[in-house]
């Protein structure tokens, strides 16, 4: 805490204020704007005295909606929004991917999705949850950062692991293991993301029903089941690539241009 001069007050006990400080009218001792740790300007308030210092309050500045109050916890205005990066980069590789899955192209062609998955689905998203825990966002930094593993972990299994099981005749009930346990995890946030916005409930519905048809044609070697799971694969990737261009043109328009029938607000 920062000590200024003592000074006399109408006869009081002598007491720690700031040169310039003024009474609020509620007790307490207003000494001016200042700036704010994050950039910001707010008021610095002193409220009551113990042991002739005064206790320092500060106030202003960007809170969160639940009044959360530490550094970690508090929306920093001056990030973007990174939630149109991280869906478009679940959108589009989750389209490429799809393409095969939907049989529209040769089996041996689906190495274009591995550079995609590393570096787009992979890395940019995870950067994208990265900036969403400094935005105080727990759904977004989970969602993303949780889906750029995914697609860092797809290229690294099918880079370096499927090739060297292909041959093991129980090889598709360890691709099965894989996309179930993504099917529970889509489930859970899709639960979650009800409580924000239509678009983005949409989003991890389709992505739920694709890891779910995707599982159950690898572990019953339905090859139709897993078409069907390509095609719900291109409905994921319409519906997170809609809820980014809204992110983006919304903002960029600064009004709804594109809506995503928002239901809650993200604290």
């Amino acid at each position: 805490m920062t000590s200024y001069p003592r000074t006399e007050r109408s006869g009081a006990r002598p007491d720690v204020y700031p040169p310039d400080a003024h009474p609020t009218g509620n007790g307490a001792v207003d000494d001016g704007v200042y700036p704010t740790e994050d950039g910001h300007t707010g008021t610095r308030q002193f409220t009551g005295v113990r042991e002739g210092h005064l206790e320092q309050r500060m106030t202003g500045g960007p809170r969160t909606s639940d009044g959360l109050d530490t550094a970690a916890q508090t929306v920093d205005r001056r990030i973007a929004d990174p939630a149109p990066l991280g869906l478009g980069a679940f959108a589009l590789t989750t389209f490429v991917l799809s393409v095969f899955n939907a049989g529209w192209l040769a089996e041996s062609l689906e190495v274009v999705v591995l550079p995609l998955a590393l570096f787009y689905g992979g890395i940019a998203q995870m950067l994208a949850g990265m900036w969403e825990f400094k935005k105080g966002n727990t759904f977004g930094a989970t969602a993303f950062s949780s889906f750029g593993a995914f697609w860092l972990s797809y290229a690294a299994y099918a880079k370096f692991v499927l090739p060297g099981i292909q041959s093991h005749p129980d090889a598709y009930k360890a691709t099965g293991l894989f996309l179930l346990a993504w099917s529970i995890f889509a489930a859970m946030l899709f639960f979650a993301a009800i409580r924000i916005s239509g678009a983005l409930a949409l989003v991890f519905a389709t992505a739920t029903a694709a890891f779910v048809l995707l599982t159950l044609g690898k572990f019953g070697q339905n090859t139709s089941l897993t078409h069907l799971g390509g095609i719900m694969g291109f409905a994921t990737a319409g519906c997170a690539w809609y809820t980014a261009w809204a992110g983006i043109m919304n903002d960029t328009w600064k009004r709804t241009v594109l809506p995503i029938l928002e239901i809650g607000r993200r604290g």
